[in-house]
């Protein structure tokens, strides 16, 4: 099939060709022509397989064969995704496709002022981008109306699902016309992914390209056997290899993320940190600098894990493992795309083994296990050496510390996991203020709440997730 077989509306085809694609992707094959012909459609891939392209062709080409006055404060077809990133590279997306169309496009999320939103949204669009949590801040101030909505995509459900959006996705749907077209894509169909597509699809397509524990074929993958104090001298040496050419390092936690960026740069090595603490502006800075080139090292949370469209990353160290093994696939996923080869390397410290036997038994294979390098002990010496030089890479400032905290609603030098708002929420996983989190993908409860019911901290969580899963404490 190419798409000229789908028989797309002429500005969309002059737009594909102008891009360079001939042949649709698996996912685009299986899901476009039924998602044109009008039917819900509940596709399953993972990141990086084409799923974009998959909805927004056909939702494109609905509102060029269409074409309606748009009405204010309202939007024809709403996307919904997960994280900030997610969420820009969709909109990007809509605007080169429909780049011969007489296309609105709007991208919502939190972490930055809201007035600049509201106005965007006021004289109405054709497509709205959008995290869930914002979206809500917008329709409660009045400044989105969602009765007109006819197109609905909820992109990386999964991942909306573990990081606690489900009441959101609730109250959303509550407010679009029950006549619409729906589209549902997920990386794993989770019983709650399949009760949620239940709700909200009518006798969907479904379309299934890759089983989600399948990891991309090309991705050579190894496992180093390390302790957890030796693991940043290895890290180190690894990056300073002349084949590493990008590479992105996941850290289970926002902390440890902050900490690694500190101390390769205490052994010259330039680096930038992305997760939830950091803004809007600094997130957007490190992806757009990797992406260029400028920058060659990336340290991420699992929220650069899912969706974002990076092409030329050669390598992804896990310098701490997930827990949860499915992770393990979408952060391998960032290597090895567009065709091209990538190296994915494991640190894996002894009380990580139950987590590398989970990932092994996921992506059913046994990963290669690599050997130290022969003067690994002068590398830990010279490391250890470092890091005693330079107190900071080890600790943070105190006033950077204090920022974080106030971030998160704590005063400095108070305990930030202390910190709830008055009504029992915490921080939000878009930058907005939070909401109590709903279950997980997989069904399991999202964590135990702190304190006792009474006393302490009112029997209300005080953590908030950062993908994958796992709960930190706020201000993390």
């Amino acid at each position: 099939m190419n798409f000229s077989d789908l028989a797309l509306a002429e500005p969309l085809a002059r737009a594909i060709a102008d891009k360079g694609y001939t042949t649709p992707s698996p996912i685009q094959q299986a899901a476009i022509p039924p998602a044109l012909a009008g039917h819900d459609v509940l596709g399953l891939a993972q990141t990086g397989t084409g799923k974009t392209a998959a909805f927004a062709l056909p939702m494109l080409h609905r509102l060029a064969a269409d074409p309606k006055h748009r009405l204010k404060l309202h939007t024809r077809a709403l996307v919904l995704a997960p994280t900030r990133e997610l969420a820009s590279q969709i909109a990007a997306s809509f605007q080169a496709y429909g780049r011969y169309m007489k296309l609105s496009v709007a991208v919502v999320f939190g972490g930055v002022p809201i007035g600049r939103q509201e106005r965007a949204l006021a004289p109405g669009v054709d497509v709205l981008v959008a995290t869930p949590g914002r979206l809500i801040d917008l329709v409660m101030k009045g400044a989105c109306d969602l009765g007109k909505v006819e197109m609905l995509v909820l992109d990386e459900c999964d991942q909306m699902l573990d990081l606690g959006f489900i009441h959101d996705l609730k109250r959303i749907t509550g407010l679009l016309p029950k006549q619409r077209q729906s589209m549902l894509f997920s990386a794993t169909l989770a019983p709650a992914i399949e009760q949620l597509s239940e709700r909200y699809l009518k006798n969907p397509i479904k379309v299934a390209v890759q089983p989600a524990a399948t990891t991309v074929e090309k991705v050579v993958q190894s496992v180093v056997h390390v302790s957890q104090p030796e693991k940043l001298a290895l890290l180190a040496h690894l990056l300073e290899g002349e084949d590493v050419a990008s590479s992105i390092v996941f850290t289970r936690t926002k902390h440890g993320a902050d900490r690694v960026v500190r101390q390769l740069a205490a052994h010259g090595l330039v680096a930038e940190a992305i997760h939830g603490n950091r803004s809007q502006p600094q997130r957007t800075r490190a992806l757009d600098g990797f992406r260029s080139g400028a920058l060659k090292i990336l340290v991420a949370t699992d929220i650069a894990a899912r969706g974002l469209d990076i092409p030329a990353v050669s390598h992804v160290f896990n310098f701490e493992l997930p827990n949860v093994p499915e992770q393990y696939v979408h952060r391998i996923g960032r290597t090895a795309r567009a065709g091209r080869a990538g190296i994915a390397i494991a640190l894996c410290a002894p009380d990580e083994r139950p987590f590398l036997k989970d990932i092994e038994r996921t992506i059913r294979m046994t990963l290669t296990q690599a050997p130290l390098p022969p003067n690994f002990r002068d590398l830990v010496g010279k490391t250890a050496k470092v890091i005693k030089s330079n107190p900071v890479a080890a600790d943070p400032p105190r006033e950077e510390r204090d920022f974080n905290r106030s971030r998160n609603g704590a005063r400095p030098g108070r305990d930030p996991r202390a910190v709830v708002h008055a009504d029992g929420r915490g921080p939000r996983r878009d930058g907005g203020e939070g909401r109590p989190a709903g279950p997980r993908s997989d069904g399991r409860p999202q964590g135990r709440p702190q304190g006792r019911p009474g006393g302490g901290f009112g029997g209300q969580r005080t953590g908030q997730r950062d993908g994958g899963g796992r709960r930190s404490p706020a201000g993390r």
